[in-house]
């Protein structure tokens, strides 16, 4: 054959810088030069440790009259990701071994990892998230942080009729209002004004009155007084007037609770289906997942991604069940089943596997050291609290957070981590993130930072990222949960500074949206009669949507019809750049899909990449051997001569060129951003028999079969968002921190 291996990856490498002007993403790719063509298989991924990418590639090179040839090779590469376009880019790609087991021509082959090395430093494509996330359930080396949450049920109310939960954070405050004699409950997310002994409640467009601020009895008031009307009118800012939605003709009743809790309901009297194949009953009359055990003949109740289990709904007595204790047969659940959404929430099934990598997924940004900065309000003077057996102070008296570590500030606004010498500020974009904050326990407000993370730094930027962790998503046993279970005390001053929930707004996980609220949140129940920097009740993340709707489009049309099926309508509905945090600043950060690196010249031969019309059925193994699949599921070996597993460079040897003041931390020091050559093995292995078959039947290669049927799931995610992604997303708006004076 007489392309040389040089020019097979010069093409190759070429091939990355063109692969992510195509918007369709469609593997394989290939490359025609002269008579030859290139074929680039889609990646198989093994690892991804914070924001580094690990994985390998088949390809193939078909001359006129050449026989076709086979090869290998593995890299490494940084994850810049766009959650909201679904999408990553990967750069500073690094290739540490490239196998071609049928070509001798080991001097060309040593050139070639020189130039590699040399010229592919600041090369990036982009890859489909949907394809990332499949790849990766197979990975051996994926983790996710955990740590030991509370999962103390909440107190569950159940009514068999519309019924909206208003939470107060706590025993009720009272604030007077100015030059009146009325008051108003400062601890709560919903308008409650007391005026002349009588407690009124804005709900939408209703109104409910009662003598006390108890738990039932509330009664709906056809006028209340004009002062009262007015008060509301000042309160509930005009963008928060209720969202035009599905019609409901009935005025729902109205709970009031100081204790976290969360209400299941049922459109009257319980209405149980059956769920094929197992011994389980749903109930199909509830936008509540409740699911009953025929042989326990209990009740389970999926809340906050925990489930809780009673004999009877109404006062029962309900305890936590640990996800690797729920019924075996919630991991029998048909896919297409009205209540395949809680599968998600079954560990070990491949709704949860899903989940596992989506919340393993950093959302990443590139921040400018000189525009970016943090602004911090205290109510007073600054006051921190301990943590105990950190090092770690947090302020106590900001809707911001702001920590204290050895003498320094630090304040992580929108995901990025700041710094100063004083409480006050001014603030800088810091590049290192101090190590104390991994101890931090989730018994504390201010946890939810230890999953920000910084991940390199230039003299203009820095790069960092957070997982879901930051938005109080954690995985926990198997599934994802939100929130930590702990009731944090809030701040009580001229302000009332919020901190995170677990319980008291209806939060669901779902497969097409993430975390979102349902029943009895929406623009007119949750009303804005607090405003200022901080994110409140929800951390950066939280959005309010929909009395009905935010569990009812998207995830409920999920489990009306099957997970499938709502997936389209989540991400039509659910999906949108107001979840990303980095999407909140005007200034200072840009989105990652945006970052341009400078592209290795390769002379004056342009070439491009297009979609090939080849089946995307090409695998390579561990050892570099290529693997075809047909239709029928039978595996044939493509290359003649057997290849070896590759001895990649031990990485946790290789030096960094992390800053050095930096803890390790902040990215896995298992990833260099330069290679040296001289660690570079050998392309292929020095002995090889002198005869081999034309071709090898191989029968399901080890872990192929399930890369194939992944490689499968991917795509058929991929092109569910593609089809979706242009319907206009709802609109939803930020919870913000404190409350009117």
């Amino acid at each position: 054959m007489k392309l040389s291996i040089l020019s097979i990856l010069l093409l190759f490498c070429t091939t990355f810088l063109h692969a992510k002007t195509d918007n369709k993403l469609v593997w394989p790719r290939e490359i025609k030069s002269g008579k030859y063509v290139i074929t680039l298989y889609q990646p198989q991924l093994e690892s991804l440790d914070q924001n580094m990418l690990s994985g390998r590639m088949a390809l193939s090179v078909k001359g006129q009259k050449e026989e076709l040839i086979f090869g290998a090779l593995w890299f490494d590469a940084k994850l810049l990701t766009d959650l909201d376009k679904r999408t990553a880019t990967l750069i500073d790609l690094q290739i540490p071994m490239v196998k071609f087991p049928d070509v001798e021509d080991e001097s060309k082959l040593e050139d070639l990892k020189k130039l590699i090395i040399n010229d592919l430093t600041s090369v990036e494509y982009v890859l489909s998230l949907d394809h990332i996330i499949a790849d990766l359930e197979d990975a051996e080396s994926a983790q996710v942080l955990s740590d030991d949450l509370n999962n103390d049920p909440p107190k569950i109310y159940y009514r068999s009729s519309p019924t909206v939960l208003v939470f107060i954070d706590g025993e009720p405050v009272l604030k007077k209002v100015e030059n009146s004699n009325m008051q108003y409950v400062q601890n709560t997310p919903y308008l409650i004004i007391k005026n002349s002994g009588t407690y009124y409640i804005k709900g939408g467009n209703y109104w409910y009155t009662n003598k006390q601020l108890v738990e039932d009895n509330w009664k709906t008031a056809i006028s209340v007084p004009k002062d009262v009307e007015k008060l509301a009118r000042q309160m509930i800012e005009e963008s928060d007037e209720p969202e035009v939605g599905e019609k409901d003709e009935t005025i729902p009743d109205i709970i009031v609770s100081m204790v976290p809790s969360e209400i299941i309901t049922s459109d009257g009297e319980l209405q149980y289906d059956a769920i094929k194949g197992t011994s389980l009953l749903y109930v199909k009359n509830s936008e509540n997942d409740i699911i009953m055990d025929i042989n326990s003949q209990k009740h389970f109740v999926l809340l906050n991604g925990r489930w809780f289990s009673s004999k009877t709904l109404a006062d029962g007595d309900w305890v936590f069940v640990a996800p690797e204790a729920i019924p075996e047969d919630f991991g029998k659940i048909p896919e297409d089943a009205s209540i395949s959404s809680v599968l998600v929430s079954v560990p070990g099934t491949e709704e949860a596997k899903e989940a596992k990598y989506e919340q393993q997924m950093p959302q990443t940004a590139v921040v400018d050291r000189k525009t970016a900065t943090a602004k911090v309000e205290y109510d007073g003077d600054p006051q921190f609290k301990s943590i105990s057996g950190t090092g770690v102070e947090y302020a106590i008296n900001t809707a911001s957070t702001v920590l204290r570590i050895k003498g320094t500030y630090y304040c992580v606004d929108d995901g990025i981590w700041f710094e100063s010498k004083s409480a006050k500020g001014p603030w800088a974009v810091s590049d290192s993130r101090p190590e104390e904050v991994n101890d931090i326990p989730p018994s504390e407000p201010v946890y939810n930072v230890k999953y920000v993370y910084i991940y390199d730094s230039t003299p203009d930027v820095v790069y960092v990222g957070y997982t879901p962790g930051y938005c109080h998503s954690y995985w926990y046993h198997g599934v994802p949960y939100y929130g930590t279970g702990y009731y944090y005390r809030p701040w009580y001053g001229y302000y009332y500074y919020p901190r995170p929930c677990t319980f008291g707004f209806g939060v669901h996980y779902n497969p097409y949206t993430g975390w979102g609220f349902s029943v009895g949140v929406s623009y007119g129940w949750f009303t804005a009669s607090f405003y200022g920097p901080g994110y409140g009740y929800w951390g950066p993340a939280g959005y309010r949507h929909g009395y009905r709707h935010g569990y009812h489009h998207g995830y409920h049309h999920g489990y009306r019809n099957g997970y499938m099926s709502g997936y389209g309508a989540g991400y039509a509905h659910g999906r949108h750049d107001s979840r990303n945090v980095y999407n909140r600043r005007s200034t200072g950060v840009r989105s990652t899909s945006s970052v341009r690196r400078d592209v290795p010249s390769t002379g004056n031969r342009k070439v491009s990449a297009r979609p090939s019309n080849r089946p995307n059925n090409v695998y390579t193994d561990r050892d570099g051997n290529i693997h075809r699949r047909d239709n029928n599921g039978n595996w044939t070996q493509e290359n003649k001569r057997p290849s070896t597993r590759p001895d990649l460079p031990n990485k946790s040897a290789q030096p960094s060129t992390r800053p050095a003041q930096r803890p390790s931390t902040q990215q896995p020091t298992t990833r260099p951003t330069q290679r040296p050559s001289t660690q570079q093995p050998s392309a292929r292995p020095t002995q090889r028999p002198s005869t081999q078959p034309a071709q090898r039947p191989s029968t399901r290669p080890q872990g192929l079969e399930n890369q194939y049927n992944n490689r499968n799931k991917g795509t058929t995610r991929y092109n569910n968002y593609q089809r979706n992604s242009a319907r206009p997303p709802m609109n939803r708006s930020r919870p913000t921190g404190r409350t009117r004076r």
